[in-house]
Parts: structure tokens; sequence; C-alpha cells
């Protein structure tokens, strides 16, 4: 039963955070792909998970910062899959300065900084209002 229920947490957190990042999609560019409810989902698992498997608290800014790691990470990944190997051109950034093979770029960088800001708190409160886990407490620094 545990592992169903882990799977199942797994599975919400998962199609919540690709959901939503499909939304943010459509509001910021004005369209999305399917693909990006896979990243998003799995870019939330990830983020969401900074905290959960260290007997410390790490303070909110070192999480931004390795959420913007994990991110850069997935969507270079993903993107070498989706838009170079499979072709379907859902994003290039390689108009940006500062991209790296038109998959990431400082831009969307710093954007996701501060987006991972969201992601974490979003993460902390469905894990304690759905999930009953621990309450979020957080330091910044």
């Amino acid at each position: 039963m545990k592992i169903l229920n882990t799977i199942l947490k797994y599975l919400t957190l998962f199609l919540i955070g690709g959901i939503t990042y499909y939304f943010i999609e459509i509001v910021y560019r004005g369209y999305s792909h399917y693909s990006m409810i896979i990243v998003g989902g799995l870019c939330f698992i990830l983020i969401g998970s900074i905290n959960e498997f260290s007997n410390k608290e790490i303070p909110l800014l070192l999480q931004m910062l390795i959420s913007v790691l994990i991110v850069n990470i997935v969507e270079l990944v993903s993107g070498i899959i989706i838009n170079r190997i499979l072709l379907l051109n859902v994003w290039d950034y390689s108009q940006l300065k500062y991209n790296f093979l038109g998959q990431i770029s400082l831009n969307s960088s710093i954007a996701w900084f501060f987006l991972s800001l969201f992601a974490i708190y979003m993460d902390d409160l469905l894990r304690y209002v759905i999930f009953k886990e621990k309450k979020p407490r957080y330091k910044f620094i």
C-alpha cells in the first residue's frame, strides 16, 4: 500500500507540475506542446525533491540555484531529444544571446531562478495539504 501511495503522490505532483508549466507557456508564448507537460512535470518533481532527501534544512536561495541547474539539465537533454533528434522544433533559443545549442539560454535560466521559488512553494504546499507531510519552514540564506 505504501508503494502505491508513493506512486500516486509522485504522479499527482508530476501532473500538477506538468500541466501548470504547460499553461505558463501558453500565457507567456501563446502556445505550448504536449511534451512540455512531461518536461514540466519532471522538473517539478526534481525541484520538489531537493529538500526531501536531506537531513538538513536547505536554504531557499540554494534550492533556487539548484533548481536552475536541474531545469537547465532537463531542458538541454529534452531539447536535444525533442528538437534535434525528433525534429519537433518545440523551442529554439538560438536567436538569443548566451544560448547553448539553442536549447538553453541565460535569459531562461534567470527566469527559472524566479519561477523556481513558485515551484518550491507549490510543491511544499501540495505535500503539506494533500499528502499531510510536515509543514514547510524556510530560511532564505
